[in-house]
């Protein structure tokens, strides 16, 4: 797959936005990442009556990932809301994409420009898979 650029993950995340189920917050969030091995995943959110038993749409971008087998690792993960720029991962998406060794995390900016940040920078002394081994 040919390297995608940080305009064209926006784009895919903005397409996977318009397929948001999102009928209580009416907040479409669509997310689009690249696994290790170069290939593209997106998702979107997807929200129920059970408020707490929606799902974001990165973590719905990396579910996708783990079950197309796809190396657990991801190089980029680009995150669009319809309504609202930037739009960064929430807490407990943050720790996802901490879990798949995300490397770098992209919004757009409120003119639609995009905004790349290291994932370190996002999540600074985080807990992850490495904090258990030896254990």
């Amino acid at each position: 797959m040919t390297q995608l650029s940080d305009t064209e993950l926006l784009q895919a995340a903005r397409d996977a936005a318009t397929r948001a189920y999102a009928p209580y917050s009416s907040f479409p969030v669509g997310a689009a990442l690249v696994s290790a091995d170069g290939t593209l995943y997106t998702g979107c959110n997807v929200e129920n009556a059970a408020y707490g038993e929606a799902i974001c749409a990165e973590r719905n971008a990396v579910t996708t990932m783990i079950a197309a087998g796809s190396p657990p690792r991801l190089s980029a993960v680009a995150v669009v809301g319809l309504k609202a720029a930037p739009c960064w991962p929430c807490g407990a998406c943050r720790q996802v994409l901490r879990e798949f060794h995300c490397e770098r995390v992209i919004v757009e900016d409120p003119d639609g420009n995009p905004v790349s940040l290291a994932f370190d920078d996002l999540l600074p002394n985080s807990f992850g898979p490495d904090a258990l081994e030896g254990k």
